[in-house]
């Protein structure tokens, strides 16, 4: 059964080298009640709303096994909002995922994938030491990108609850048809 593993919000904010300044991808698991709206978690900060937030890319999601992949690879714990995931999933591939398929989250949330993450250099940053070396590249050619989503019905989810994929139209193309990298 597809689930919510955790939902995450920033953290803190941290100095970045990059143009903003600060980055907002320290996120961590919340406990309890999380409300989602239009603009994501509440609570929730992206530092860089050129690149990140927005409707459609209020939320990101990322599965437990691309996460244990990660694990192995880079030999460290990556526990729910390492990768700046708002939601981390189990029993979904999301990067099978289709533009335009909904989850139903709990008893209200409806999000909608919209389109896939593009690593970035701030994420290599974060990754740090040698792993940073190459890491955009590395982690783009993977494919384990995860999608970004709009939320279509607002409500309040909690770690534990199910998700129930909708299909996208047939037709619609997939989270990685077409995408052509960082």
């Amino acid at each position: 059964m597809p689930r919510l593993l955790a939902v995450c919000a920033v953290h803190e904010l941290r100095a970045d080298s990059g143009s903003v300044g600060v980055t907002a991808i320290d996120k961590r698991a919340i406990d309890g009640d999380v409300r989602i709206g239009p603009f994501g978690v509440r609570g929730d900060v992206q530092a860089s709303r050129k690149h990140h937030g927005g409707h459609d890319k209020a939320l990101y999601a990322y599965s437990q096994d691309d996460a244990a992949f990660w694990e192995s690879e880079l030999g460290r714990a990556l526990p729910p909002g390492w990768f700046g995931e708002n939601l981390r999933v189990e029993g979904i591939d999301v990067n099978a995922s289709r533009i335009g398929d909904v989850w139903r989250i709990g008893e209200r949330v409806e999000v909608e994938v919209t389109m896939p993450r593009t690593p970035c250099a701030t994420f290599a940053r974060w990754v740090g030491g040698s792993a940073a070396r190459g890491w955009v590249k590395r982690f783009d050619a993977e494919r384990r990108l995860g999608p970004y989503l709009r939320t279509r019905r607002a409500g309040i989810v909690r770690a534990g609850d199910e998700i129930i994929v909708v299909p996208a139209p047939d037709g619609a193309p997939g989270l990685l048809d077409g995408y052509r990298g960082a």
